[in-house]
């Protein structure tokens, strides 16, 4: 069977060479790991090194390349945007404990989005670490559980390549998502065992599709339901899997919402068919799904809340149907029927085998208005969304770290083509400036669009430490109002009142940014939004665009 829009998944662990079982030759530790590595195609490593991590990067090969991150938050970001673009495994090099930790506020976005990463972490001498000294990774397994699917520490210098290999493996089959290894630092000049190159032999599949009657059970399902409607979450853009939603949409006449606070988008936003993005809370949820008999969700959980907002699950009368790659979300979901499988395949296979339905085509949601009121000094958020569809290319990508406006970007945002949204899926602040350059390094051919409030920018700003060094065109639009407004948006739904560190008053991105070697530019009003933003369009390299908008 032929895929729509097929493309490499990372699921697909094929290697480039493959020697034979008489491969036998003598060599380090240090060399069969940069062997393997070069064999799946890692030869991009992310990193900020510490002493214990100098061994592993000393000789490193001209054909790799090193991209720095002052903090290693910024560096797990960078490699994370890199794995979803790609879709394929990122490598990530950290420091020690110390560097793992501050790496672990990033590690709770990858974990959630499924984001293939294999990240590594210097170890004290295998002599010493029984007596703690500095820069020990004590329990080094235990520390980065759970955000991590596997974690580890080799039994022996030769079993590195080795557990790299299950390492590489782990991460890219279904779920994917980051694994842990950490690496004594003097393993790397020891030999390794004489069979390595075996390791480069190996590929691993985990592609797996429901059984014929499975798919036919759901046809008829979609065919008898009076009102069925689709659902759809980030693992079908993780799997390029766009045409046949689209597909399943038309032949089905479905009406199709995105998955709450979806991390990537699933289906065209102008799409006659596309409703919007599901709210993260409970009743709502029910609210709006109220009138359907059949809920089909692909590619997300069922369902994932935010706000507290007890009510029922779903209608009353209705049934549903979950189509997903993680058995985690399958087990855990407190209604309805699960089926685990690989998204892409198995949502090909269910389009094609769907007939025509003889039903009404769902009803178009209404286009945004642009009669918004202006007000002097600052923009409205509707009105940099608007400047940005009208002027940004079709095929723009955009990663969103404003919390507080993503109604209004899914709203007004043209939305297209497969890989063109970005979000911090377990809403870990720092992913936005890190995320961009990741995806800007991975989709060298497209334009990266960073929207990211004023309080989050600020936890990875030397991320523009990094756009400027390696020269990464990624245009970071920074929305200043000078407060957190989510969390005032929370207040009030919170009902609480006078609640300190709630602004963040007196920062001047622009001059942070020319700090880091990144061009700043401030626009208040309209026009001078859209002339930076034309400009920045125009080069090649990393620029900031500070917008005063109204909290």
């Amino acid at each position: 069977m032929t895929r729509l829009g097929a493309s490499p998944t990372a699921a697909q662990s094929s290697p480039s060479t493959h020697p034979t079982p008489s491969q036998t030759t003598m060599t380090s530790v240090h060399a069969a790991t940069y062997a393997l590595l070069r064999t799946h195609g890692l030869t991009t490593i992310f990193g900020n090194p510490g002493s214990n991590e100098l061994p592993f990067l000393k000789n490193f090969p001209a054909d790799f390349r090193y991209v720095l991150g002052l903090h290693e938050g910024v560096v797990l970001g960078m490699a994370d945007g890199f794995a979803q673009a790609s879709r394929r495994p990122a490598f990530v090099n950290l420091h020690a404990a110390a560097g793992t930790g501050n790496a672990m506020g990033a590690m709770t976005n990858a974990i959630a989005s499924h984001s293939p990463l294999v990240i590594t972490a210097g170890q004290q001498v295998r002599g010493m670490i029984g007596l703690e000294p500095m820069l020990t990774n004590v329990d080094a397994s235990l520390l980065p559980r759970p955000l991590v699917k596997w974690s580890y520490e080799p039994a022996s210098p030769q079993d590195v390549p080795r557990a790299l290999s299950q390492a590489i493996h782990l991460a890219s089959l279904p779920p994917n998502g980051p694994v842990y290894l950490s690496i004594p630092y003097d393993d790397w000049d020891a030999p390794a065992a004489s069979q390595t190159g075996l390791l480069s032999a190996r590929s691993v599949s985990g592609e797996t599709v429901p059984t014929p009657p499975v798919i036919d059970e759901l046809v008829a399902r979609l065919a008898s339901a009076r009102n069925p409607v689709l659902i759809l979450g980030p693992d079908v853009d993780a799997a390029a899997a766009q045409p046949a939603a689209i597909l399943l949409a038309e032949r089905q006449q479905l009406p199709v919402w995105a998955a709450p606070s979806s991390a990537r988008c699933p289906f065209p936003t102008r799409h006659a068919f596309f409703q919007g993005i599901l709210p993260a809370g409970m009743a709502s949820i029910a609210r709006l799904l109220e009138g359907h008999d059949l809920i089909l969700v692909i590619g997300a959980p069922v369902f994932r809340y935010h706000q507290f907002e007890p009510g029922r699950f779903i209608p009353d009368g209705a049934t549903v149907f979950n189509i997903t790659c993680d058995p985690q979300d399958a087990a855990r979901a407190p209604v309805g029927n699960a089926i685990v499988a690989d998204i892409g395949k198995t949502l090909e296979m269910l389009a094609l085998a769907s007939p025509f339905a003889d039903r009404a085509p769902p009803h178009a949601r209404p286009q945004p208005a642009r009669d918004y009121p202006t007000k002097p000094g600052a923009l409205l958020p509707q009105e940099v969304f608007d400047i940005l569809a009208d002027t940004a290319p079709s095929d723009a990508i955009y990663v969103n770290e404003s919390t507080s406006t993503t109604g209004i970007l899914w709203e007004r945002l043209p939305l297209r083509e497969p890989g063109s949204y970005y979000f911090p899926a377990a809403g870990g602040l720092g992913f936005g400036i890190p995320v961009a350059l990741g995806v800007q390094l991975a989709c060298p051919d497209r334009r990266v669009i960073g929207v990211i409030g004023d309080g989050s920018a600020n936890f990875s700003i030397t991320g523009l430490w990094t756009a400027a060094q390696e020269r990464i065109p990624a245009i970071f639009v920074i929305l200043n109002n000078g407060t957190y407004g989510a969390l005032r948006w929370f207040a009030g739904v919170l009902d609480v009142k006078d609640v300190p560190g709630l602004d963040v008053p007196g920062i001047d991105f622009c001059a942070l940014a020319q700090g880091y070697g990144v061009r700043g530019v401030r626009a208040a009003t309209a026009q001078a939004f859209r002339d930076a933003l034309t400009e920045a369009l125009a080069g090649q390299e990393p620029v900031l665009i500070e917008v005063l908008t109204h909290a």
